[in-house]
Order: C-alpha cells, then structure tokens, then sequence
C-alpha cells in the first residue's frame, strides 16, 4: 500500500463520537511489520478511537491520486 501511494483511514463507529483519523502506514509497518496485513479483520482488532477510546473502528481505504498523473501536462478546459 505505501509503495503504491495508498492511504488508510481509520472511523470510529460510535454514535456519539464518528472521530476520523488517516493512519500511519509506516508506523504501522514498523509496529506490526513489512508483511502484516492490511485487511481489516487482521488490523481493525489491533485499533482503538483516539477520541473515545473505542474498538468500535472501520477501515476506509483512499487510492492514489492517479488524476493528477494524467492531467499532468494537458491543458485544462480555460487553456
């Protein structure tokens, strides 16, 4: 996922809180390991709200950008 350019969120799912934070992949990897899994019934156990302190988390995965490379150099619709 980083050498992709992938990022994690991470929700918490209690109604009095839905604090929202991005992880840190690399911390991660360095914590857990090069090889552990991203999938969340592997890493939503291993999380806890920030804000509230709950278990109750989701996992958001947000994609690369990949936009930006192909509007790279392509002029926009004003010239």
């Amino acid at each position: 996922m980083i050498d992709e350019g992938y990022t994690l969120g991470a929700a918490c799912s209690r109604t009095q809180c839905f604090h929202f934070g991005r992880l840190d992949l690399a911390m991660l990897k360095a914590r857990l390991g090069p090889g552990h899994s991203t999938m969340a019934p592997d890493l939503v156990p291993k999380l806890r709200c920030k804000k509230c302190g709950g278990k109750d988390v989701g996992l958001i995965l947000h994609p690369p950008d990949r936009g930006r490379e192909l509007r790279a150099g392509r002029p926009n619709a004003n010239g």
